[in-house]
Protein backbone atom coordinates (compact mmCIF):
# COMPACT_ATOMS: atom_id res chain seq x y z
CA UNK A 1 0.00 0.00 0.00
CA UNK A 2 1.15 3.59 -0.58
CA UNK A 3 2.91 5.45 2.19
CA UNK A 4 2.69 9.23 1.94
CA UNK A 5 5.61 11.11 3.51
CA UNK A 6 4.67 14.76 3.66
CA UNK A 7 7.39 17.41 3.97
CA UNK A 8 7.44 19.11 7.36
CA UNK A 9 5.69 22.47 6.96
CA UNK A 10 3.26 24.77 8.71
CA UNK A 11 -0.32 24.02 7.77
CA UNK A 12 -1.81 27.17 9.28
CA UNK A 13 -2.61 30.08 6.93
CA UNK A 14 -0.07 32.87 7.54
CA UNK A 15 -1.67 35.96 9.05
CA UNK A 16 -2.57 38.59 6.47
CA UNK A 17 -2.58 36.16 3.52
CA UNK A 18 -5.24 37.05 0.98
CA UNK A 19 -7.08 34.36 -0.98
CA UNK A 20 -6.17 34.00 -4.62
CA UNK A 21 -9.73 32.83 -5.38
CA UNK A 22 -12.92 33.52 -3.44
CA UNK A 23 -16.27 31.93 -4.21
CA UNK A 24 -19.05 34.04 -2.73
CA UNK A 25 -22.61 32.75 -2.58
CA UNK A 26 -22.33 30.56 -5.70
CA UNK A 27 -25.62 28.91 -6.67
CA UNK A 28 -26.28 26.68 -9.66
CA UNK A 29 -29.61 25.10 -10.60
CA UNK A 30 -30.52 22.50 -13.19
CA UNK A 31 -34.28 22.79 -13.51
CA UNK A 32 -35.71 22.13 -10.04
CA UNK A 33 -32.47 20.59 -8.79
CA UNK A 34 -30.20 22.93 -6.80
CA UNK A 35 -26.70 21.52 -7.38
CA UNK A 36 -24.89 24.28 -5.47
CA UNK A 37 -26.62 26.41 -2.87
CA UNK A 38 -24.94 29.65 -1.80
CA UNK A 39 -21.39 28.28 -1.59
CA UNK A 40 -18.68 30.47 -0.10
CA UNK A 41 -15.10 29.19 -0.21
CA UNK A 42 -11.59 30.68 -0.21
CA UNK A 43 -8.49 29.24 -1.89
CA UNK A 44 -5.11 30.48 -0.66
CA UNK A 45 -1.76 30.59 -2.47
CA UNK A 46 0.76 27.86 -1.72
CA UNK A 47 -1.83 25.56 -0.16
CA UNK A 48 -3.74 22.38 -0.96
CA UNK A 49 -7.48 22.43 -0.33
CA UNK A 50 -9.23 19.07 -0.49
CA UNK A 51 -12.88 19.06 -1.52
CA UNK A 52 -14.85 16.12 -0.13
CA UNK A 53 -18.44 15.08 -0.56
CA UNK A 54 -20.74 12.24 -1.44
CA UNK A 55 -21.59 11.56 -5.07
CA UNK A 56 -24.16 14.15 -6.05
CA UNK A 57 -23.01 16.61 -3.37
CA UNK A 58 -22.14 19.20 -6.05
CA UNK A 59 -18.33 18.99 -6.26
CA UNK A 60 -18.11 18.66 -10.03
CA UNK A 61 -20.65 21.43 -10.62
CA UNK A 62 -18.75 23.77 -8.30
CA UNK A 63 -15.41 23.08 -9.97
CA UNK A 64 -16.99 23.39 -13.43
CA UNK A 65 -18.05 26.95 -12.52
CA UNK A 66 -14.55 27.77 -11.31
CA UNK A 67 -13.04 26.25 -14.48
CA UNK A 68 -15.40 28.26 -16.73
CA UNK A 69 -17.55 25.38 -18.01
CA UNK A 70 -20.72 26.56 -16.22
CA UNK A 71 -21.93 30.01 -15.28
CA UNK A 72 -23.33 30.49 -11.77
CA UNK A 73 -26.99 31.50 -11.45
CA UNK A 74 -26.14 33.56 -8.39
CA UNK A 75 -22.98 34.64 -6.61
CA UNK A 76 -19.55 35.90 -7.57
CA UNK A 77 -16.12 34.43 -8.33
CA UNK A 78 -13.29 36.71 -7.27
CA UNK A 79 -9.73 36.29 -8.53
CA UNK A 80 -7.12 38.29 -6.62
CA UNK A 81 -9.98 40.18 -4.99
CA UNK A 82 -11.56 41.24 -8.28
CA UNK A 83 -15.02 39.99 -9.34
CA UNK A 84 -14.83 38.14 -12.63
CA UNK A 85 -17.14 36.29 -15.02
CA UNK A 86 -15.99 33.32 -17.07
CA UNK A 87 -17.84 32.69 -20.31
CA UNK A 88 -15.64 29.71 -21.23
CA UNK A 89 -12.78 27.53 -20.04
CA UNK A 90 -10.46 29.77 -22.04
CA UNK A 91 -11.38 32.71 -19.79
CA UNK A 92 -10.61 30.65 -16.68
CA UNK A 93 -7.25 29.56 -18.11
CA UNK A 94 -6.43 33.19 -18.90
CA UNK A 95 -7.14 33.97 -15.22
CA UNK A 96 -4.68 31.28 -14.17
CA UNK A 97 -7.16 28.48 -13.39
CA UNK A 98 -6.71 25.04 -14.92
CA UNK A 99 -8.20 21.60 -14.34
CA UNK A 100 -6.76 18.10 -14.77
CA UNK A 101 -9.70 15.81 -15.57
CA UNK A 102 -10.01 12.08 -14.87
CA UNK A 103 -9.91 11.31 -18.60
CA UNK A 104 -6.76 12.69 -20.17
CA UNK A 105 -6.97 14.77 -23.35
CA UNK A 106 -3.74 13.88 -25.13
CA UNK A 107 -2.76 12.96 -28.69
CA UNK A 108 -1.13 9.53 -28.51
CA UNK A 109 0.92 9.87 -31.70
CA UNK A 110 2.57 13.13 -30.56
CA UNK A 111 5.43 13.70 -28.11
CA UNK A 112 5.17 15.10 -24.60
CA UNK A 113 6.47 18.49 -25.75
CA UNK A 114 4.11 18.64 -28.72
CA UNK A 115 1.12 17.90 -26.49
CA UNK A 116 2.15 20.59 -24.02
CA UNK A 117 2.46 23.23 -26.72
CA UNK A 118 -0.58 22.08 -28.73
CA UNK A 119 -2.93 25.00 -29.23
CA UNK A 120 -0.57 27.57 -27.74
CA UNK A 121 -0.30 30.87 -29.54
CA UNK A 122 2.88 31.17 -31.56
CA UNK A 123 3.78 27.49 -31.08
CA UNK A 124 3.53 26.79 -34.82
CA UNK A 125 6.81 28.59 -35.49
CA UNK A 126 8.85 27.00 -32.69
CA UNK A 127 11.55 24.48 -33.63
CA UNK A 128 10.74 20.96 -32.29
CA UNK A 129 14.04 20.84 -30.40
CA UNK A 130 13.18 24.15 -28.78
CA UNK A 131 9.80 22.59 -27.84
CA UNK A 132 11.61 19.87 -25.98
CA UNK A 133 14.09 22.23 -24.32
CA UNK A 134 11.33 24.49 -23.00
CA UNK A 135 9.19 21.65 -21.71
CA UNK A 136 12.19 19.81 -20.26
CA UNK A 137 13.20 22.91 -18.30
CA UNK A 138 9.65 23.33 -17.00
CA UNK A 139 9.49 19.69 -15.92
CA UNK A 140 12.83 20.00 -14.12
CA UNK A 141 11.68 23.17 -12.33
CA UNK A 142 8.78 21.28 -10.73
CA UNK A 143 10.57 17.97 -10.27
CA UNK A 144 8.44 16.13 -12.84
CA UNK A 145 10.36 13.12 -14.14
CA UNK A 146 9.26 12.99 -17.78
CA UNK A 147 11.08 12.85 -21.12
CA UNK A 148 9.78 15.70 -23.33
CA UNK A 149 10.70 13.70 -26.47
CA UNK A 150 8.73 10.58 -25.47
CA UNK A 151 5.61 9.56 -27.39
CA UNK A 152 2.38 9.63 -25.41
CA UNK A 153 1.56 6.11 -26.62
CA UNK A 154 4.67 4.81 -24.82
CA UNK A 155 3.86 6.39 -21.45
CA UNK A 156 2.23 4.90 -18.36
CA UNK A 157 -0.95 6.47 -16.99
CA UNK A 158 1.05 8.22 -14.29
CA UNK A 159 3.40 9.75 -16.86
CA UNK A 160 0.45 10.86 -18.98
CA UNK A 161 -0.96 12.65 -15.98
CA UNK A 162 2.34 14.53 -15.60
CA UNK A 163 1.89 15.71 -19.19
CA UNK A 164 -1.55 17.11 -18.32
CA UNK A 165 0.03 18.92 -15.37
CA UNK A 166 2.77 20.32 -17.60
CA UNK A 167 0.12 21.66 -19.98
CA UNK A 168 -1.34 23.73 -17.15
CA UNK A 169 2.04 24.84 -15.83
CA UNK A 170 3.08 25.96 -19.32
CA UNK A 171 -0.09 28.07 -19.43
CA UNK A 172 1.09 29.60 -16.14
CA UNK A 173 -1.91 28.31 -14.20
CA UNK A 174 -1.76 29.42 -10.58
CA UNK A 175 -4.76 27.42 -9.39
CA UNK A 176 -4.76 23.76 -10.40
CA UNK A 177 -7.85 21.58 -9.89
CA UNK A 178 -7.38 17.79 -9.73
CA UNK A 179 -10.44 15.56 -10.10
CA UNK A 180 -9.79 12.05 -8.74
CA UNK A 181 -6.17 12.20 -9.96
CA UNK A 182 -4.99 8.91 -8.44
CA UNK A 183 -7.74 6.67 -9.82
CA UNK A 184 -5.47 5.18 -12.50
CA UNK A 185 -2.11 5.33 -10.68
CA UNK A 186 0.02 2.72 -8.97
CA UNK A 187 0.97 3.44 -5.33
CA UNK A 188 4.45 4.51 -6.45
CA UNK A 189 3.01 6.90 -9.08
CA UNK A 190 0.66 8.33 -6.46
CA UNK A 191 3.63 9.09 -4.22
CA UNK A 192 5.42 10.84 -7.07
CA UNK A 193 2.32 12.88 -7.88
CA UNK A 194 2.03 14.03 -4.27
CA UNK A 195 5.67 15.06 -4.20
CA UNK A 196 5.06 17.12 -7.35
CA UNK A 197 1.98 18.78 -5.82
CA UNK A 198 3.89 19.71 -2.66
CA UNK A 199 6.68 21.17 -4.79
CA UNK A 200 4.11 23.26 -6.70
CA UNK A 201 2.78 24.74 -3.47
CA UNK A 202 6.33 25.66 -2.49
CA UNK A 203 6.39 27.71 -5.71
CA UNK A 204 3.18 29.47 -4.69
CA UNK A 205 0.66 27.41 -6.69
CA UNK A 206 -2.76 26.68 -5.20
CA UNK A 207 -4.16 23.14 -5.48
CA UNK A 208 -7.77 21.99 -5.23
CA UNK A 209 -7.82 18.22 -4.76
CA UNK A 210 -10.96 16.10 -5.22
CA UNK A 211 -10.68 12.49 -4.08
CA UNK A 212 -12.71 9.79 -2.36
CA UNK A 213 -9.56 8.14 -1.00
CA UNK A 214 -9.62 9.52 2.52
CA UNK A 215 -6.11 8.45 3.52
CA UNK A 216 -4.79 10.52 0.61
CA UNK A 217 -6.79 13.56 1.64
CA UNK A 218 -5.60 13.40 5.25
CA UNK A 219 -1.96 13.07 4.16
CA UNK A 220 -1.99 15.66 1.38
CA UNK A 221 -4.27 18.55 2.28
CA UNK A 222 -3.69 21.72 4.27
CA UNK A 223 -7.42 22.10 4.77
CA UNK A 224 -10.49 20.04 3.93
CA UNK A 225 -13.83 21.49 2.82
CA UNK A 226 -16.86 19.22 3.07
CA UNK A 227 -19.72 19.60 0.62
CA UNK A 228 -23.04 17.97 1.47
CA UNK A 229 -26.19 18.24 -0.65
CA UNK A 230 -24.93 21.34 -2.42
CA UNK A 231 -23.80 23.24 0.67
CA UNK A 232 -20.50 23.67 2.48
CA UNK A 233 -20.91 21.87 5.79
CA UNK A 234 -17.62 23.11 7.18
CA UNK A 235 -13.86 23.13 6.83
CA UNK A 236 -11.52 20.88 8.79
CA UNK A 237 -7.89 20.92 9.84
CA UNK A 238 -6.38 17.55 8.83
CA UNK A 239 -4.44 17.51 12.11
CA UNK A 240 -7.75 17.40 14.01
CA UNK A 241 -8.99 14.29 12.21
CA UNK A 242 -8.66 11.15 14.32
CA UNK A 243 -9.10 8.54 11.59
CA UNK A 244 -10.48 7.78 8.14
CA UNK A 245 -13.69 6.65 9.80
CA UNK A 246 -13.94 10.00 11.60
CA UNK A 247 -13.54 11.90 8.33
CA UNK A 248 -16.00 9.62 6.53
CA UNK A 249 -18.69 10.15 9.16
CA UNK A 250 -18.24 13.92 8.95
CA UNK A 251 -18.57 13.74 5.18
CA UNK A 252 -21.75 11.67 4.97
CA UNK A 253 -23.34 12.58 8.31
CA UNK A 254 -23.33 9.05 9.71
CA UNK A 255 -20.92 6.32 10.71
CA UNK A 256 -19.26 4.55 7.77
CA UNK A 257 -17.23 1.40 8.36
CA UNK A 258 -14.98 1.73 5.26
CA UNK A 259 -14.71 -2.04 5.17
CA UNK A 260 -16.94 -5.04 4.65
CA UNK A 261 -17.44 -8.21 6.58
CA UNK A 262 -16.53 -10.73 3.88
CA UNK A 263 -17.68 -14.03 5.25
CA UNK A 264 -16.66 -17.16 3.34
CA UNK A 265 -19.28 -18.27 0.81
CA UNK A 266 -20.06 -21.75 -0.42
CA UNK A 267 -17.84 -22.36 -3.42
CA UNK A 268 -19.61 -24.01 -6.34
CA UNK A 269 -19.02 -24.83 -9.96
CA UNK A 270 -16.71 -22.94 -12.30
CA UNK A 271 -18.71 -20.17 -14.05
CA UNK A 272 -15.82 -18.66 -16.03
CA UNK A 273 -12.73 -20.36 -17.38
CA UNK A 274 -10.09 -18.66 -19.52
CA UNK A 275 -7.57 -21.07 -21.04
CA UNK A 276 -4.30 -19.92 -22.59
CA UNK A 277 -5.92 -16.81 -24.10
CA UNK A 278 -3.38 -15.27 -26.47
CA UNK A 279 -4.19 -12.43 -28.86
CA UNK A 280 -6.12 -9.16 -28.54
CA UNK A 281 -3.05 -7.87 -26.70
CA UNK A 282 -3.12 -10.74 -24.16
CA UNK A 283 -0.45 -13.35 -23.53
CA UNK A 284 -1.24 -16.90 -22.30
CA UNK A 285 -3.94 -15.80 -19.84
CA UNK A 286 -5.26 -18.59 -17.60
CA UNK A 287 -8.00 -17.68 -15.14
CA UNK A 288 -11.10 -19.17 -13.56
CA UNK A 289 -13.95 -17.90 -11.40
CA UNK A 290 -16.21 -20.12 -9.31
CA UNK A 291 -19.69 -19.51 -7.94
CA UNK A 292 -19.40 -18.00 -4.47
CA UNK A 293 -16.03 -16.30 -4.95
CA UNK A 294 -14.71 -12.93 -6.04
CA UNK A 295 -11.64 -12.75 -8.25
CA UNK A 296 -10.06 -9.31 -8.78
CA UNK A 297 -7.89 -8.26 -11.71
CA UNK A 298 -5.57 -5.41 -10.72
CA UNK A 299 -3.03 -3.47 -12.75
CA UNK A 300 -2.24 -0.04 -14.07
CA UNK A 301 -4.81 1.01 -16.69
CA UNK A 302 -3.89 -0.01 -20.21
CA UNK A 303 -2.21 -3.34 -19.43
CA UNK A 304 -4.77 -5.64 -21.04
CA UNK A 305 -7.71 -5.38 -18.64
CA UNK A 306 -9.95 -3.91 -21.34
CA UNK A 307 -9.14 -6.66 -23.85
CA UNK A 308 -9.76 -9.39 -21.26
CA UNK A 309 -13.12 -7.92 -20.25
CA UNK A 310 -14.20 -7.51 -23.88
CA UNK A 311 -13.22 -11.10 -24.64
CA UNK A 312 -15.29 -12.42 -21.73
CA UNK A 313 -18.37 -10.20 -22.12
CA UNK A 314 -18.93 -10.60 -25.84
CA UNK A 315 -17.66 -7.24 -27.06
CA UNK A 316 -15.02 -8.97 -29.19
CA UNK A 317 -14.40 -12.55 -30.31
CA UNK A 318 -11.66 -14.40 -28.45
CA UNK A 319 -9.73 -17.24 -30.12
CA UNK A 320 -11.68 -20.51 -30.28
CA UNK A 321 -11.59 -22.67 -27.14
CA UNK A 322 -10.02 -19.97 -24.99
CA UNK A 323 -13.08 -18.69 -23.05
CA UNK A 324 -15.75 -20.89 -21.46
CA UNK A 325 -18.78 -19.48 -19.61
CA UNK A 326 -20.87 -21.75 -17.39
CA UNK A 327 -19.26 -24.75 -18.99
CA UNK A 328 -20.08 -23.68 -22.56
CA UNK A 329 -17.64 -22.50 -25.23
CA UNK A 330 -17.87 -18.72 -25.74
CA UNK A 331 -19.68 -18.88 -29.10
CA UNK A 332 -22.25 -21.42 -27.95
CA UNK A 333 -22.90 -19.48 -24.73
CA UNK A 334 -23.68 -16.20 -26.51
CA UNK A 335 -25.78 -17.96 -29.14
CA UNK A 336 -28.02 -19.45 -26.46
CA UNK A 337 -27.79 -17.03 -23.51
CA UNK A 338 -30.95 -15.75 -21.81
CA UNK A 339 -31.71 -12.35 -20.31
CA UNK A 340 -31.64 -13.68 -16.74
CA UNK A 341 -29.66 -16.22 -14.68
CA UNK A 342 -26.84 -15.77 -17.15
CA UNK A 343 -23.96 -13.28 -17.25
CA UNK A 344 -24.15 -9.56 -16.50
CA UNK A 345 -21.62 -6.84 -17.25
CA UNK A 346 -21.14 -3.62 -15.29
CA UNK A 347 -18.92 -1.43 -17.55
CA UNK A 348 -16.49 1.25 -16.43
CA UNK A 349 -18.17 3.70 -18.82
CA UNK A 350 -21.43 4.31 -16.94
CA UNK A 351 -22.78 7.10 -19.10
CA UNK A 352 -21.73 5.76 -22.48
CA UNK A 353 -21.70 1.98 -22.65
CA UNK A 354 -23.82 1.14 -19.57
CA UNK A 355 -26.70 3.56 -20.08
CA UNK A 356 -28.53 5.77 -22.57
CA UNK A 357 -27.79 9.29 -21.27
CA UNK A 358 -30.93 10.95 -22.66
CA UNK A 359 -33.37 8.21 -21.59
CA UNK A 360 -35.10 7.78 -18.25
CA UNK A 361 -34.51 5.11 -15.62
CA UNK A 362 -37.32 2.90 -16.89
CA UNK A 363 -35.87 2.79 -20.40
CA UNK A 364 -32.43 2.14 -18.95
CA UNK A 365 -33.78 -0.75 -16.89
CA UNK A 366 -35.20 -2.25 -20.08
CA UNK A 367 -31.84 -2.05 -21.86
CA UNK A 368 -30.84 -5.52 -20.63
CA UNK A 369 -34.13 -6.84 -19.19
CA UNK A 370 -36.56 -6.20 -22.07
CA UNK A 371 -37.26 -9.89 -22.66
CA UNK A 372 -38.43 -10.19 -19.05
CA UNK A 373 -41.19 -7.63 -19.68
CA UNK A 374 -42.25 -8.84 -23.12
CA UNK A 375 -45.19 -11.01 -24.12
CA UNK A 376 -44.63 -11.71 -27.76
CA UNK A 377 -44.55 -8.31 -29.44
CA UNK A 378 -46.06 -6.52 -26.44
CA UNK A 379 -43.93 -4.72 -23.86
CA UNK A 380 -45.39 -4.41 -20.35
CA UNK A 381 -44.16 -0.87 -19.65
CA UNK A 382 -46.40 -0.50 -16.58
CA UNK A 383 -44.74 -3.45 -14.86
CA UNK A 384 -41.31 -2.08 -15.84
CA UNK A 385 -42.23 1.23 -14.20
CA UNK A 386 -43.41 -0.55 -11.05
CA UNK A 387 -40.20 -2.59 -10.80
CA UNK A 388 -38.07 0.51 -11.46
CA UNK A 389 -39.76 2.26 -8.53
CA UNK A 390 -38.95 -0.74 -6.31
CA UNK A 391 -35.30 -0.75 -7.42
CA UNK A 392 -34.99 2.99 -6.78
CA UNK A 393 -36.16 2.42 -3.21
CA UNK A 394 -34.08 -0.71 -2.65
CA UNK A 395 -30.84 0.85 -3.91
CA UNK A 396 -31.55 4.42 -2.70
CA UNK A 397 -31.08 5.94 -6.16
CA UNK A 398 -31.36 9.75 -6.14
CA UNK A 399 -33.23 11.64 -7.40
CA UNK A 400 -35.91 9.05 -6.71
CA UNK A 401 -37.90 9.64 -9.90
CA UNK A 402 -38.37 7.00 -12.58
CA UNK A 403 -38.43 9.67 -15.29
CA UNK A 404 -35.07 11.18 -14.33
CA UNK A 405 -32.65 11.00 -17.27
CA UNK A 406 -29.41 9.04 -16.87
CA UNK A 407 -27.19 12.07 -17.45
CA UNK A 408 -28.94 13.93 -14.63
CA UNK A 409 -27.72 11.42 -12.02
CA UNK A 410 -24.43 11.76 -10.18
CA UNK A 411 -21.76 9.14 -10.84
CA UNK A 412 -22.58 7.24 -7.66
CA UNK A 413 -26.32 7.17 -8.24
CA UNK A 414 -25.87 6.19 -11.88
CA UNK A 415 -23.62 3.32 -10.79
CA UNK A 416 -26.24 2.18 -8.28
CA UNK A 417 -28.84 2.27 -11.07
CA UNK A 418 -26.66 0.09 -13.33
CA UNK A 419 -25.96 -2.30 -10.45
CA UNK A 420 -29.67 -2.49 -9.57
CA UNK A 421 -30.57 -3.32 -13.17
CA UNK A 422 -27.91 -6.02 -13.55
CA UNK A 423 -28.56 -7.71 -10.19
CA UNK A 424 -32.28 -7.71 -11.05
CA UNK A 425 -31.34 -10.28 -13.68
CA UNK A 426 -30.12 -12.74 -10.98
CA UNK A 427 -26.85 -13.42 -12.83
CA UNK A 428 -24.62 -16.44 -12.31
CA UNK A 429 -21.50 -14.58 -13.52
CA UNK A 430 -20.91 -10.89 -12.78
CA UNK A 431 -18.15 -8.96 -14.56
CA UNK A 432 -17.73 -5.57 -12.87
CA UNK A 433 -15.25 -3.08 -14.30
CA UNK A 434 -14.01 -0.39 -11.86
CA UNK A 435 -17.26 -0.78 -9.86
CA UNK A 436 -16.57 2.03 -7.37
CA UNK A 437 -14.25 4.36 -9.28
CA UNK A 438 -15.15 7.94 -8.36
CA UNK A 439 -17.72 6.86 -5.75
CA UNK A 440 -17.86 8.27 -2.23
CA UNK A 441 -17.31 6.06 0.81
CA UNK A 442 -21.02 5.58 1.44
CA UNK A 443 -21.80 4.49 -2.13
CA UNK A 444 -18.64 2.36 -2.21
CA UNK A 445 -19.69 0.54 0.94
CA UNK A 446 -23.11 -0.16 -0.56
CA UNK A 447 -21.71 -1.45 -3.88
CA UNK A 448 -19.25 -3.72 -2.04
CA UNK A 449 -22.00 -5.24 0.07
CA UNK A 450 -24.24 -5.78 -2.97
CA UNK A 451 -21.47 -7.59 -4.86
CA UNK A 452 -20.67 -9.80 -1.90
CA UNK A 453 -24.34 -10.64 -1.38
CA UNK A 454 -24.56 -11.68 -5.06
CA UNK A 455 -22.13 -14.55 -4.37
CA UNK A 456 -25.10 -16.65 -3.25
CA UNK A 457 -25.95 -17.08 -6.94
CA UNK A 458 -22.88 -15.93 -8.83
CA UNK A 459 -19.17 -15.85 -9.26
CA UNK A 460 -17.79 -12.31 -9.47
CA UNK A 461 -14.92 -11.01 -11.59
CA UNK A 462 -13.97 -7.42 -10.83
CA UNK A 463 -11.41 -5.24 -12.58
CA UNK A 464 -10.12 -2.51 -10.29
CA UNK A 465 -7.24 -0.08 -9.92
CA UNK A 466 -7.93 0.23 -6.19
CA UNK A 467 -5.78 -2.26 -4.26
CA UNK A 468 -7.80 -1.78 -1.08
CA UNK A 469 -10.97 -2.65 -2.95
CA UNK A 470 -9.38 -5.84 -4.26
CA UNK A 471 -8.22 -6.80 -0.77
CA UNK A 472 -11.62 -6.08 0.76
CA UNK A 473 -13.67 -8.02 -1.80
CA UNK A 474 -11.57 -10.67 -3.44
CA UNK A 475 -10.66 -14.20 -2.51
CA UNK A 476 -7.93 -14.13 -5.15
CA UNK A 477 -6.15 -11.26 -6.91
CA UNK A 478 -4.71 -11.63 -10.42
CA UNK A 479 -2.11 -8.99 -11.30
CA UNK A 480 -1.94 -8.13 -15.00
CA UNK A 481 1.00 -6.43 -16.72
CA UNK A 482 1.35 -5.91 -20.48
CA UNK A 483 -1.37 -8.41 -21.20
CA UNK A 484 0.05 -11.17 -19.00
CA UNK A 485 -1.10 -12.43 -15.61
CA UNK A 486 2.12 -12.22 -13.59
CA UNK A 487 0.66 -13.77 -10.48
CA UNK A 488 -2.56 -14.90 -8.80
CA UNK A 489 -2.45 -14.13 -5.08
CA UNK A 490 -4.60 -15.45 -2.25
CA UNK A 491 -5.87 -12.57 -0.10
CA UNK A 492 -5.71 -14.74 3.01
CA UNK A 493 -1.91 -14.77 2.64
CA UNK A 494 -0.38 -11.93 4.74
CA UNK A 495 2.42 -11.52 2.16
CA UNK A 496 -0.03 -10.68 -0.64
CA UNK A 497 -0.18 -6.93 0.14
CA UNK A 498 3.55 -6.51 -0.33
CA UNK A 499 3.60 -8.43 -3.62
CA UNK A 500 0.90 -6.49 -5.49
CA UNK A 501 2.74 -3.20 -6.11
CA UNK A 502 5.91 -4.75 -7.59
CA UNK A 503 3.84 -7.05 -9.83
CA UNK A 504 1.82 -4.07 -11.09
CA UNK A 505 5.14 -2.50 -12.11
CA UNK A 506 6.20 -5.69 -13.93
CA UNK A 507 8.72 -6.85 -11.33
CA UNK A 508 8.78 -10.62 -11.02
CA UNK A 509 11.00 -12.55 -8.59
Amino acid sequence: MAMFVRPVRERAIPEGTQPVVSLKGLTKRFGKVVANDGITLDVYPGRIKALLGENGAGKSTLMSMLAGRYRPDEGVIEVDGNPTKFSSSKDAIAAGIGMVYQHFMLVDSMTVAENVLLGQEGSFFINPKEFETRVGALAKEYGLDIDPAARISDLSMGERQLVEILKLLYRKSRILIFDEPTAVLTPEETNRLFEALWRMTEQGKSIIFISHKLEEVIALADEIAILRRGKIEGELDPNAIESKADLASRMVGREVLLEVDRQPADIGEVVLEVKNLTGLGLVSVDLDVKKGEVVAIVGVAGNGQKALVEAVTGLCKPPVDSVFIMGQPWRKFFAESTWNRSMCYIPEDRLGLATLPNHNLVDNLLLTTRKGFSRGWLLDKKRAEKDTIELIKKFDIRPGRIHALAWQLSGGNLQKAVLARELYREPRLIVAEQPTQGLDVSATEEVWNRLLAARDLAGVLIVTGDINEALQLADRIAVIYRGEILGILDTSDPDTVGKIGPLMAGLVD
